[in-house]
């Protein structure tokens, strides 16, 4: 939903700049900061951006978005003294994922350039310039609190001295463990869609059909389907490797690829263009249906592995290491990392919906009974076991238990004091120029204004 709303945001954004145009509004400069000018025009689609994001502005908008504006040209401007920059190719991956967003959710390149009525390379360049902008901002904040790195001595000194009601709650916690294994595909099923896929090259090949239009039609890639079959401009390391060696290695628009085996399912690929190190590929999916019968035997033998752990005397590390298929949790015992923190810790909310169910009754140390759920990563069902490996309630937050929660707590406000007063500094170093009629404002950095 949010991802819809700054779409909806951005659209009107852009949007903005032509209807103010047709308009015939004059804009204007109402602020300086170095050499770089803040128009009128800028403001309004800042204040259009948080509005339909449903963003709360704290404050006149008038006075709160330009000076906004005007700190993110502090940053660039010291970025530039210091010579930073960001890799491009970061940037037009960035970008090419989100231009493919656009696409996807408005139906074509086509409609795209016509609901912002603007060309996509138009679109792309714009876009370019904000994320490249985004980027060099963090790595200018990044570096200016680098050295950052308190003491546990002084962290303790930190967390002694906050009021009992600034103490964060820290909400229940799970560790947990998994194995899965996928349901064995049947020899017939495999060769149905093997079938399915060369009738689809033979129909390319001899004209008799587009390869956008199967992909349309026949594609299980929901996402890429909607734009015929076409991922956009992608690096190889951005593709799994057995994908990533055929389609860099097409040569002819023309022609369709041998058939791709992947984790996803199996592929036919047709190329598109390349640039440098980047290509774009459309391809079509098919995925091998599983039956009622394939899964009864996976939790079947599910429940064997399960029985050796319970009553047994296997761990569940070892169980891991010889039965599961899940390549990105074999090597840690099965543990599973949180994509959102990159550690092994959960809130509930945060797991998957079928494992959150399994282990809220489950005990430290118990392993649940085997259970079929949704790899939302392929998009295809696999069976499972889990373990609740460690549990903690709701609690409020201490020195033994949350010292790295307090730590980073301590360390994002060293952060923003820093911040803070190194923004008060440039004011001072800087050229800044307000137009009287924008100056009557209550800012958060007063010194903008000088007597």
């Amino acid at each position: 939903m949010k991802n819809r709303l700054f779409l909806m945001a951005y659209c009107l954004l852009m949007m903005g700049g032509t209807l103010m145009a047709q308009d015939n509004v004059i804009d204007e400069v109402i602020w300086i900061v170095g050499e770089e000018a803040i128009l009128r025009s800028e403001v309004e689609e800042e204040r259009l951006r948080a509005q339909y994001e449903g963003q709360s502005i704290a404050g006149d908008p008038y006075c709160v978005i330009p000076e906004q504006l005007a700190v993110q040209k502090l940053f660039l401007h010291q970025a530039e003294l210091d010579s930073i920059e960001v890799n491009e190719s970061s940037v037009s991956s960035q970008v090419d994922m989100r231009m493919n967003y656009y696409i996807s959710q408005i139906g074509s390149k086509e409609k795209m350039e016509e609901y912002f009525r603007k060309s996509s390379s138009e679109i792309r360049e714009e876009m370019m310039t904000m994320v490249r902008n985004q980027m060099i901002i963090q790595q200018m904040q990044s570096k200016l609190t680098e050295n950052i790195s308190p003491t546990p001595a002084e962290v303790r000194r930190y967390y002694n001295a906050l009021p009992q009601d600034s103490i964060p709650m820290v909400p229940a916690q799970v560790e947990v463990q998994i194995l899965s294994v996928e349901p064995a595909v049947p020899l017939e099923e495999t060769e149905r869609i093997k079938t399915r896929l060369r009738e689809f090259t033979e129909r390319v090949h001899t004209g008799n059909a587009d390869f956008s239009m199967l992909a349309r039609l026949y594609s299980e890639d929901v996402e890429s389907a909607k734009r015929g079959g076409e991922l956009g401009f992608v690096g190889k390391g951005q593709l799994v490797s057995e994908f990533a060696d055929v389609a860099f290695n097409l040569t002819d628009p023309k022609r369709v690829s041998r058939i791709v085996q992947t984790e996803y399912g199996y592929h036919i690929i047709q190329l598109v263009e390349k640039k440098g190190d980047r290509i774009n590929c459309r391809h079509i999916l098919l995925k091998p249906r599983i039956s009622s019968d394939d899964k009864v035997r996976a939790i079947g033998k599910l429940d064997s592995i399960r029985t050796l752990v319970v009553d047994s005397g296997m761990t569940f590390e070892v169980a891991v290491a010889k039965f599961s298929e899940d390549k990105n949790t074999v090597m840690s015992g099965g543990l599973m990392t949180n994509a959102n923190t990159g550690a092994s810790k959960f809130e509930y909310q945060d797991l998957p919906p079928e494992i959150a169910k399994q282990i809220y009754t489950l005990k430290e140390g118990d392993v649940s009974q085997p259970f079929v759920m949704m790899d939302r990563t392929k998009n295809k069902e696999i069976c499972a076991i889990v373990r609740l490996k460690t549990k903690r309630d709701v609690h409020k937050a201490n020195l033994v238990d949350d010292f790295q929660v307090i730590r980073e707590m301590y360390e994002q406000n060293l952060r923003v004091d820093l911040i803070e007063k190194w923004i008060r500094q440039k004011q001072n170093e800087i050229y800044v120029s307000i137009d009287p009629a924008w100056r009557g404002c209550d800012f958060q950095y007063p010194g903008w204004v000088h007597q």
